[in-house]
């Protein structure tokens, strides 16, 4: 796929349908998740408490499951909203983050993938590594020094786990284990602004709900990555010098002001043959 062939018409559909994202997130990056969804034009809800996960996870547009403040709470609250939202066809998005950091987090990771029917996991290689059972070691809640092939992996974890992954780093890989698409927008300044990879799991969560049928999912996630890179690009370019605290800012006015136009314009997504 070149930028010529994209119709790069999910953000269009975004903000037409203003979808609902339910998010059980973690706790340091929920004012940042909420304004960057209404940036985009989606419409974000946090809910938590386990007498009306369910009930929420029910009337959304997608659900994002994110474990990066985790305990034993936590856990039940993502098993009861996204075993919701499997009975009721909304699309589940999973950040596992930090799997492989404690034997306590990486077990939570793969009890839920167990247990919740995912639509999209998405996470960072060690991540994604850890949840699926391959060894890549994680500093944090950061991916750490390994060797190997990311975009293989990304397809064995899409086999294994019978879902879009999406692997995140310099360049960015989503797969649904067939067909597998490389993005390279973006800017390493994300990595200095705490909760953009958790941000990124409910705008591709928004995507998947404007898509609407399976068939279109794995574009639409492809899409929202582009997307959210082009939004980092030109607020890079924005406030070059200005440090991180004024690119977070003009990030979330990018994430408003960048059209379905700039987008074709400016995405970076390869086709792996």
């Amino acid at each position: 796929m070149t930028k010529g062939e994209l119709s790069m018409s999910y953000l269009d559909l975004v903000r037409s349908r203003n979808p609902l994202v339910h998010n059980i997130t973690n706790w340091v990056v929920t004012g940042f998740t909420a304004n960057g969804l209404l940036a985009m034009g989606a419409s974000p809800i946090m809910a938590y408490a386990h007498e009306e996960v369910a009930d929420v996870a029910k009337i959304s547009s997608a659900v994002l499951l994110n474990m990066g403040t985790l305990d034993a709470s936590v856990v039940q609250s993502i098993l009861l909203a996204g075993k919701s939202a499997n009975a009721h066809g909304v699309p589940v998005v999973f950040d596992p983050v930090g799997a492989g950091a404690t034997p306590y987090r990486t077990e939570a990771a793969r009890q839920i993938v167990r247990e919740v029917k995912l639509t999209a996991l998405r996470g960072n290689v060690a991540e994604v590594a850890n949840v699926v059972g391959e060894s890549w070691s994680i500093k944090g809640v950061d991916a750490g020094a390994g060797e190997g092939d990311v975009t293989a992996l990304a397809v064995r974890a899409a086999r294994k786990l019978g879902c879009l992954v999406v692997i995140t780093g310099k360049d960015d890989v989503v797969t649904d284990g067939e067909t597998t698409f490389v993005v390279s927008n973006g800017h390493p300044i994300l990595t200095q602004v705490t909760g953009t990879g958790c941000l990124l799991g409910s705008v591709i969560g928004a995507f998947l709900a404007a898509a609407g049928e399976p068939s279109a999912q794995l574009e639409a996630a492809a899409e929202a990555l582009a997307f959210y890179g082009v939004a980092a690009e030109l607020a890079y370019a924005a406030t070059e010098g200005r440090g991180p605290g004024s690119f977070q800012i003009e990030f979330l006015n990018q994430l408003a002001l960048v059209t379905s136009d700039i987008l074709k314009e400016k995405a970076a997504i390869a086709k792996l043959a």
